[in-house]
């Protein structure tokens, strides 16, 4: 007995040995594997949010950094002597840096960055106005080291070290071990996870940040060569699913404003939530807003559907019924595919087409798009006067000059019209040039975002009642169908607490943020003096269908996803790029299935089988989208006309 213990003791020693012997050889992998694994568990505790229900989820969040950061620094042992440091510490460098720019964006977008978003670079000048007041000092938790690093690593003597294939070959064995691991836990925490590319918080959340971008670069070289790929018999299993959601006209509204113009407004990030809202001080936000849904059609019940490409996606949206994709945006990702966009559709009918927006034209990439789409004249920030330093924010042109501007342009275009309107002065992050600007006092929430959100609302809702009143006094506004969308939501979950605040609420559950994402959607229709509140739900893929009906104009051989919203066969039906899924009932977000009209958990098993089922049919018609759209499948719907 006394020999075995021996023995061990023997054993143990030699095996302390050989870890502090490994330790002290390779003591720059091991910090620089502890500092990936610690920064990134604080990316998601302190700048992501990321939601844990249960043990098992904080315990995958845990433990999903640490494959990565072995496989990243796993290379360096191909390298000998100082050299092996200093990859080690470029690769921290690079890996840090991939960490800050998904916090970043997080922060702006409140989602996480992908290839496609990356490829965007023509935006990169006018986000880059912003970026200031998206830094704070916390950040030096992410990136600090990098700045005290080399100090040490300078007196760090590691040119005995040598190269070793066999412990590279070991730290990949042992990552690979520890992301099946990971993985087998997360598939038991959600089965079939890596077939729901479209939900990147899922994703981050049960493989990591690092091994999630490796897993985007998997899906972007598959999606890549669906074009190539592609044929006329996958055009045709979505034409027949369009054909089996097709909801006749009403035919008291089909074609009744044939030949009038139209005028589509886009109403940077306006949320519902605002909608009829009041200052501190008792004043209204959206007076104007509020008199232009008292005199015409409003849903009140209206989602956006839009995903990274926020106004871009709405655009998309609109002028195709075809959602957005899921990762970075159809307009950069696909912009030169063929399109039947609303402009080109119309011009069948002798309208003329034209866009305003005084903004660069190649923001979103919207002067090869908008080729794409058939639209006959963009007026761009060229066509503005942008001299008065006075009228500009930090996106462009103030809305009640851009509109003021604009009217005697639209005064000039051939009749009948198709106009969309974008406006900027409502965006992030929401602060106005001047104290004049400022039309109400901000609200009183814990939120400075929320509390300037209002502030930048009203004065975007000042500039539509002037530019309403300059429609009626030239005579446009009785021969004119207006319409008006909130493009995307404004406030991100970032402001989850001060939203609860304002909603007098303790806290927002995951219901709470899906209704979060409602827009206002009106429709005026000339001669309209009385409004009408329909309280069906619906979304931005449902505004094409609805206008081309109002003009007479029929498209039931057309790809739309949505419906026409005034006809009698319309399914409320509101569908979300991360799965979520809102119908008359029910609304099924993060996994859960709630009562759309209490917000309460279902716990009726028949109501809640039904609401996952509507999940099956969300993934199937995002799917067929998708297709659309990588494999550019209207080239082949215009070859057969």
């Amino acid at each position: 007995m006394q020999q075995d213990s021996g023995i061990w003791s023997r054993m143990r020693l030699k095996m302390g040995q050989s870890v502090r012997s490994t330790y002290k050889e390779h003591k720059v992998f091991w910090i620089a594997t502890l500092l990936i694994w610690l920064k990134t568990y604080l990316a998601y505790t302190l700048f992501f949010n990321v939601p844990v229900t249960n043990s098992a989820q904080a315990f995958i969040l845990l433990i999903n950094p640490i494959s990565s950061a072995l496989f990243m620094f796993g290379f360096s042992f191909f390298f000998r002597g100082n050299v092996q440091k200093w990859f080690i510490y470029g690769t921290l460098v690079v890996a840090t840096l991939v960490l800050y720019a998904d916090i970043i964006f997080f922060r702006f977008f409140n989602d996480y960055l992908t290839l496609p978003v990356l490829f965007q670079t023509s935006n990169a000048e006018t986000v880059s106005a912003s970026l200031g007041s998206l830094l704070t000092w916390a950040d030096l938790l992410i990136v600090g080291d990098l700045l005290i690093l080399p100090f040490f690593l300078r007196k760090m003597d590691m040119s005995k070290n040598i190269a070793s294939r066999g412990r590279a070959i070991l730290a990949f064995v042992a990552a690979t071990a520890v992301f099946l691991g990971n993985l087998a836990l997360a598939e038991t925490e959600r089965p079939e996870l890596l077939t729901r590319a479209f939900d990147r918080e899922l994703l981050v959340k049960n493989i990591g940040t690092f091994n999630f971008h490796m897993y985007d670069a998997l899906i972007q070289s598959k999606t890549s060569a669906q074009k190539a790929m592609a044929d006329s018999s996958e055009l045709s299993e979505v034409q027949g699913f369009v054909d089996s959601k097709y909801a006749k006209p009403n035919p008291a509204m089909f074609g009744k404003y044939e030949g009038k113009n139209v005028i589509v407004v886009s109403f940077e990030s306006a949320q519902s939530f605002a909608v009829g809202l009041k200052a501190p001080n008792g004043q209204e936000i959206t007076p104007n807003l509020n008199k232009l849904i008292k005199e015409s059609h409003y849903w009140d019940n209206f989602y956006h559907n839009t995903g990274q490409g926020k106004t871009a996606d709405a655009e998309f949206i609109l002028e195709n019924s075809i959602y957005p994709l899921g990762r970075g945006a159809a307009f950069f990702t696909n912009g030169e595919n063929e399109f039947r966009a609303t402009p080109e559709m119309l011009k069948e009918d002798g309208y003329y087409s034209a866009v305003f927006h005084a903004n660069n034209k190649s923001f979103w990439n919207r002067d090869i798009v908008y080729n794409s789409f058939g639209v006959d004249r963009f007026f761009s920030e060229t066509d503005y006067d942008l001299g008065n330093p006075e009228d500009l924010t930090e996106w462009g042109l103030l809305d009640d000059k851009f509109f003021e501007q604009s009217l005697p342009m639209l005064k000039d275009l051939p009749r009948p019209f198709y106009s969309k309107f974008i406006t900027l002065t409502n965006h992030y992050p929401f602060e106005m040039p001047k104290p004049e600007h400022e039309l109400v006092p901000p609200l009183e929430t814990s939120s400075t975002t929320l509390n300037h959100y209002v502030q930048a609302l009203a004065y975007q809702d000042m500039a539509l009642g002037k530019f309403i009143e300059g429609l009626k006094k030239d005579g446009t506004w009785d021969d004119t169908i207006f319409m008006l969308y909130g493009d995307h939501y404004g406030i991100s979950t970032n402001h989850n607490a001060a939203m609860a605040e304002l909603m007098e609420k303790d806290e927002l559950t995951p219901y709470d943020v899906a209704q979060l994402q409602r827009v206002p959607f009106v429709i005026h229709l000339p001669g309209q003096d009385k409004g009408v509140m329909h309280e069906n739900v619906a979304s931005q893929i449902d505004i094409k269908p609805t206008l081309l009906n109002l003009l007479g104009h029929n498209f039931e051989d057309e790809v739309l996803f949505g419906t026409d919203l005034f006809s009698k066969e319309h399914k409320d039906y509101a569908l979300f790029r991360d799965g979520s899924v809102i119908t008359d009932k029910t609304v099924y977000t993060q996994e859960t299935c709630y009562d759309r009209k209490t917000g309460e958990e279902v716990t009726d098993e028949q109501v809640g089988a039904i609401c996952k089922e509507s999940t099956k049919q969300s993934e199937k018609e995002l799917g067929l989208s998708d297709k659309v759209i990588y494999g550019d499948l209207l080239r082949f719907l215009q070859t057969s006309k």
